[in-house]
């Protein structure tokens, strides 16, 4: 208990807390854009990204990740909150919460080992391109002024870690944030600010009950949304933790994450929040500034309703283009530049399966849409590629009467019809022994395909032995095969099903 207190909150605190300050920073303008594409007040994002911050510090699986309101999120509020309303969006969050937390129970966080690195490597770069094309609208029709700010940013952001001493102690992304907002003011210059994105709120939030009636008609209406904002959300944060995990050399637990992130969202549903999830762009921001520990995403939280209630005044004037320079270094940082210069070595498999991820995940603004085209992808080239590594081989006694067939490789969808195809039913042969030592058969197809190859050697008055069969084969072939039950092979040859 005391270890795990030292190794999760307190290995790194000076770090963890000037990181913590800097993704704070970063999340306000974040947390009140979502609000909006939401279609939702301002506070409904900030007061969600603190609870969910600060839930889930103390209860997710993956130290040092920021979890908080999302685009991806937002995106699956806007019908229902345009025709239902603000209470069902709370109604609908605390739901979603609740079936994160069983599907945590039923372990299908660890279904992320099913998706390949490249759809990993696709979903990071459409996420780095997502955030930069997010950042375009900061950066039409303004004037010159933000294209210099937002550059003298970047060269901060960049410059300042170079510094002896000083750059390795300070955060760049504060840095950048504390002397470009101080510019702006001296300077007085007429550029857009997180005062121009929204009115933030005075007041901490309260508990609410969402006010809506507790009746079958309200859960048909909210149980698809929250079905829908738990999938894209337990997908999204997982992959985040595994993008985390290699950035830190350290794992995670993502059963418990996905339980950590339903109760964080309980507890943003009852605090007058929306839904929310892990998020890479602060997740990076976080890790690039030091942090590691829960205690740089309990400061995030703490520090974001701090900034917002007491210090709105000075929170208002950080010009946008200070945010956008961040969010850029954080795009450039998350994009897998090596994912490139790699595609000439990696299988046209491997690069088909990334690049089709990116282009639907861009293309549609939908993660779990993309991740969902890429693992197909995946699946499907996989199952074409391991169908090819089976082979039979046929050799004859000197009698010519009898032969065996060697069977040597996967047995499945993919390969029982070149299995079956393997085999010369016109030869007349008296015996012919099938050996299946060096084979596995893996589903109904498989076993379907040798019931198939047996009984058409019968029929052709041929006796036909198996020998070798393992046991996990066996178990199959004995449960759904019908080659040896007479009953079942006289209605497969009338016709019958």
């Amino acid at each position: 208990m005391i270890n795990t207190l030292k190794r999760d909150w307190l290995a790194n605190p000076r770090a963890d807390l000037l990181a913590g300050l800097v993704v704070a920073l970063a999340l306000v303008p974040e947390a009140i854009a979502f609000s909006i594409i939401a279609g939702v007040d301002p506070r409904v994002g900030l007061y969600a990204s603190f609870c969910i911050a600060v839930v889930i510090s103390f209860t997710g699986g993956r130290p040092g990740m920021i979890s908080a309101a999302t685009g991806a999120m937002a995106l699956l509020m806007v019908t229902l909150v345009r025709e239902h309303g603000l209470e069902y969006l709370l109604a609908a969050t605390v739901l979603t919460g609740v079936l994160q937390i069983v599907a945590g129970f039923l372990k299908l966080g660890s279904l992320m080992r099913f998706v390949s690195r490249s759809v990993v490597t696709g979903f990071v770069n459409a996420l780095a391109i997502l955030i930069f094309m997010a950042q375009l609208p900061e950066l039409t029709n303004v004037t010159w002024h933000v294209y210099a700010m937002t550059a003298a940013g970047l060269g901060i952001i960049y410059l300042f870690p170079l510094l002896p001493r000083i750059g390795r102690v300070l955060p760049s992304p504060l840095i950048c944030i504390v002397v470009m907002t101080a510019i702006s003011i001296f300077l007085g210059l007429d550029i857009r600010t997180v005062g121009d994105m929204g009115e933030l709120p005075d007041t901490l939030p309260i508990f609410l009950w969402p006010d809506v009636p507790l009746t079958i008609e309200t859960l048909e209406i909210i149980f698809p949304y929250a079905a829908g904002l738990a999938a894209v959300g337990l997908l999204e944060s997982m992959m985040t933790a595994t993008i985390v995990d290699e950035l830190t050399d350290t794992g995670s637990d993502k059963n418990r994450e996905c339980k950590g992130q339903g109760i964080a969202n309980i507890g943003a549903g009852l605090l007058g929040g929306m839904a929310g999830c892990a998020m890479i762009g602060q997740s990076i921001i976080n890790v690039k500034s030091g942090g590691r520990g829960r205690l740089s995403t309990f400061t995030a939280g703490t520090f974001l309703i701090i900034l917002v209630v007491f210090m709105d005044e000075w929170l208002k004037q950080i010009p946008m283009a200070a945010l956008v320079a961040i969010m850029i270094m954080v795009s450039i940082g998350t994009f897998s530049w090596s994912s490139i210069r790699d595609m000439r070595k990696h299988p046209l498999s491997t690069n088909v399966v990334m690049v089709s991820t990116v282009v639907v995940v861009v293309a549609t603004h939908n993660l779990a849409l993309g991740v969902f085209v890429g693992v197909l992808l995946a699946s499907l080239f996989f199952a074409n590629k391991i169908g090819k590594y089976m082979a039979v081989f046929k050799t004859l006694d000197e009698s010519g009467l009898s032969g065996t067939y060697r069977v040597v490789g996967q047995v499945f969808f993919a390969s029982s019809e070149q299995l079956v195809a393997a085999f010369d039913f016109r030869e007349a042969l008296e015996q012919v022994t099938i050996d299946l030592s060096e084979a596995h058969f893996w589903d109904i197809t498989s076993v379907s395909a040798l019931d198939r190859i047996v009984i058409r050697f019968r029929r052709e008055g041929t006796r036909v032995t198996l020998i070798g069969m393992n046991e996990a084969s066996a178990t199959v072939v004995d449960k759904f095969g019908i080659h040896n039950k007479p009953e079942a092979v006289e209605k497969m040859l009338a016709g019958g099903h």
